[in-house]
């Protein structure tokens, strides 16, 4: 073993996405392939990308006698049919051009640009290091204002988290956060997605190397592309040294920062940041450090600010003129689902989104079983101008939603304590309408094609259908009670709109598959029969 003099550092360049590598970045199947073992065996060396692989080099309109700097993208790579991959002058390097390679087939060793600065020469190829622990420079940090839309509607429409954002997953064992964050990794609106797998059982890492390769993706063209095309995987079991889970966290978001650095919008799963608080435990107690709370080091909070820091928008180094976004969404194991946790509490102090899952819901196979009662989003009013531009109407939508879902919680303890039947009629309705929100709206079904994924035009229009027959079955109520004509009740109500109530229910069959054209122009008409239906019901009352 020899010492390099340098800081454990991540290869960047053509080859990383589709790969899968360890917590330093180490290619595990490419050392599966060369030891055949299932293990990796002692004293292997294999470097992080291949280096003899060639790759379709294609400079862009720079030529001997330019000047370039630091950040500036000189050429792209053909990588795969789903992503171009830019070259760009590592971070330092600056001058004048006095070599471009052309267009041709190279490898990661022949040496593309040569650059002259002060009389010196410098050789680049399409691959540099990044130290993992420094984060790369940036122009400048911008304000988030696009949504990351995840294809889950609790998250989409109450919880909304943005394209530069840190979320955070808490949730004890069986709730479910893993299969967020891969249906994250799956369905959102980022360009490209690291998923680090830090100090999980094997077998669950081993489940998203079956799944991704088999997935798809429907491109606005019409094409369907592997998602592994656009994934990069940072595996590190539980199985696997301390010292590379606790770097592993590192490493994935070095990649992210890469992709960033192109102009892309990058999506960072770590699952879980709980074990890689264990590992830095476990590195602090070797270190014979001062323990704090239960046996954690004193700097766990610190580290934990400063890894989700490198999250966010920014405006990128060099030119072209581009902006790009790293989201961060680490997944917390609270030992028994406490989240008074140390890692937990820290978490929630830095994040900005809390989705918190329940137990509870997860035991009813209620899926996500993210709990809308203790969950929150803090970028609800930087994403106000974003939903205006889309529906104006959504944000009051929501917030009727939200108080619904509240006004249920409160109401349940008096229909323990004296029945249903002892509830106003605005009551029974506000119970009738929670129960489709709860059943039909935040609850979905990942093993259908219909509900596997929900684009945010179909969120909106169920929301509104659902909101809308609860302020038109509250408006009946009222009217019939201040008339001298029949009262109208929620029993009546039930009885005499069971075929709308159906449709209600029946939302989430609507399959997306079918154009968005198709499905607005049904969800507008179930709209227009519930305001006639309640008009007719009204008409006949009187």
């Amino acid at each position: 073993m020899a010492g390099l003099m340098q800081p454990l550092s991540c290869e960047l360049g053509p080859g990383i996405l589709g790969n899968i590598f360890d917590g330093i970045q180490r290619p595990l199947k490419t050392i599966a392939i060369k030891s055949g073992d299932v293990y990796i065996p002692r004293g292997v060396s294999v470097p992080a990308l291949d280096k003899d692989q060639q790759w379709e080099f294609q400079p862009n309109k720079l030529g001997v006698g330019d000047n370039i700097t630091n950040g500036d993208l000189y050429a792209t790579v053909f990588e795969n049919t789903l992503m171009k991959h830019h070259i760009a002058l590592p971070p330092g390097a600056m001058g004048k051009i006095s070599y471009i390679a052309p267009a041709g087939q190279y490898s990661l060793q022949d040496t593309v640009l040569e650059l002259e600065f002060q009389g010196i020469k410098k050789e680049f190829t399409m691959l540099h290091t990044w130290p993992v622990r420094t984060p790369r420079p940036v122009a400048s940090k911008l304000a988030a204002d696009t949504p990351l839309l995840t294809g889950q509607r609790v998250l989409d429409a109450l919880f909304p988290s943005v394209l530069g954002g840190t979320c955070a997953i808490p949730g004890a064992f069986g709730c479910g956060k893993t299969v967020i964050s891969q249906a994250l990794s799956k369905y959102s609106n980022s360009d490209t997605v690291v998923y680090v797998g830090c100090g999980e059982r094997g077998n669950e890492m081993a489940e998203v190397l079956m799944d991704f390769p088999q997935l798809t993706m429907t491109l606005p063209d019409g094409r369907e592309e592997s998602v592994m095309k656009r994934t990069t995987l940072v595996a590190n079991t539980s199985n696997m040294p301390v010292a590379a889970r606790e770097a592993s966290i590192y490493t994935g978001i070095t990649i992210a920062e890469y992709f960033r650095d192109m102009g892309y919008n990058v999506s960072m799963m770590a699952d879980s940041t709980s074990r890689w608080a264990e590992a830095l435990r476990e590195i602090s107690g070797r270190l014979a450090e001062m323990p704090a709370d239960s046996g954690y080091p004193a700097y766990l909070a610190s580290r934990l600010a400063s890894f989700y820091e490198r999250a966010g928008k920014v405006q990128c180094l060099g030119s072209p003129d581009r902006t790009g976004s790293v989201t961060i969404v680490g997944a917390v194991s609270p030992p028994g689902g406490d989240f008074s946790d140390p890692v937990t509490s820290a978490t929630l102090s830095i994040v900005q989104v809390f989705w918190g899952l329940d137990k509870k819901l997860a035991q009813r196979k209620h899926f996500p079983s993210v709990n809308w009662l203790i969950s929150y989003s803090k970028y609800s009013t930087a994403l106000e101008g974003y939903y205006e531009k889309f529906d104006p109407g959504f944000i009051d939508m929501r917030t009727k939603a939200r108080e619904v879902l509240q006004r249920e919680d409160d109401l349940n303890e008096i229909v323990q304590l004296v029945g249903k039947d002892a509830l106003g009629e605005s009551d029974k309705i506000t119970l009738e309408t929670a129960k489709l929100l709860r059943e039909d709206y935040l609850a979905q079904n990942a093993f259908t094609p219909y509900d596997k994924y929900c684009p945010f035009y179909k969120s909106v229009w169920m929301m509104r259908n659902i909101i809308h027959f609860n302020t038109l079955a509250n408006q009946a109520v009222e009217r019939a009670a201040n008339a001298d004509g029949h009262k109208i009740t929620y029993a009546v109500v039930k009885s005499r709109m069971g075929d709308l109530f159906y449709r209600l229910v029946s939302q989430k069959f609507e399959d997306p598959a079918e154009g968005e054209d198709v499905l607005i122009a049904k969800f507008q008409k179930l709209y227009d029969d519930l305001t006639t239906g309640f008009r007719n019901l009204e008409d006949e009352a009187r």
